[in-house]
């Protein structure tokens, strides 16, 4: 594994520093995916104000966006509703060579739907029975496949609702279904475990990761992920060389002849 070894408790700087190593490492994991066409697909779930989005920001900061993309499926349609319920995400799986990154994924059914009422029983039920071999079906494809469920206490949780409350950057998080979510915290609760006792299985198991202490979170779930992807750093044969910058005669227009943005900040170096 490539990573801290045993548990360590980091500075701030060090934190900093152990997560721009991780980040490193995920670009050569990503080199690795590209070259042997291989394909990955995460999934992120959890409470809200878990940390989803603070974790993926990490994860994809310095990946190739060509071969990299993080998916957050919409609310379906009319017309998505009379179809197959897996067909809107099948359709965002990768191909050879790219990593999908699902920001909440078909776990919405064993969630917000059961919890909200979005979908029948029968539906639900089809769902816990179904999902398994669907998520077998795509490992037996050659997909790696890897489920984290971000885990917050009612402490935390409580904290970081309030801190949103005073955050006009934050506001917009806080839609209809979210304020539904912490009002019926229990049914959600029941929800999840129940999707565990159908879902977590020894050929696709979730990894919970405790998510109170945000940057330990972020750290600890990239570094599970290193583990779990065969990768290996691949040598370049020939190192990237810059080729010679064209000379030729040519007279550019002034700079006066465009439109510039006003300068109203200039930043200085320490």
């Amino acid at each position: 594994m490539r990573g801290v070894s045993a548990t360590a408790d980091l500075s701030g700087k060090q934190y900093e520093k152990e997560l721009f190593r991780l980040q490193t490492e995920l670009v050569y994991m990503q080199e690795w995916i590209v070259a042997n066409g291989r394909r990955l697909v995460v999934l992120f779930e959890g409470r809200d104000t878990a940390g989803k989005d603070g974790v993926i920001k990490r994860v994809i900061a310095f990946l190739n966006p060509r071969t990299c993309r993080v998916v957050a499926v919409p609310t379906p349609g009319e017309r998505e509703r009379t179809q197959w319920y897996f067909q809107r995400y099948v359709a965002h799986l990768p191909s050879a060579g790219e990593i999908v990154l699902f920001d909440r994924s078909w776990y919405n059914r064993a969630g917000v739907e059961r919890v909200l009422g979005f979908c029948t029983e029968s539906e639900y039920e089809e769902f816990l029975r179904f999902c398994p071999l669907f998520e077998q079906a795509l490992q037996n494809d050659g997909i790696m496949l890897v489920k984290y469920w971000l885990s917050v206490s009612d402490e935390e949780q409580e904290r970081r609702f309030k801190k949103r409350l005073s955050d006009p950057r934050k506001r917009w998080k806080f839609s209809a279904t979210d304020l539904q979510a912490r009002s019926r915290w229990v049914d959600y609760a029941e929800a999840k475990d129940r999707m565990f006792a159908y879902t977590d299985t020894e050929e696709s198991p979730w990894h919970v990761v405790e998510g109170d202490d945000k940057r330990a979170a972020r750290l600890n779930l990239i570094s599970h992920l290193l583990s779990l992807v065969p990768y290996e750093h691949l040598d370049k044969a020939k190192p990237v060389e810059l080729p010679p910058r064209q000379q030729r005669a040519y007279l550019r227009p002034a700079k006066g002849t465009e439109r510039l943005v006003p300068v109203r900040y200039t930043v200085h170096s320490r």
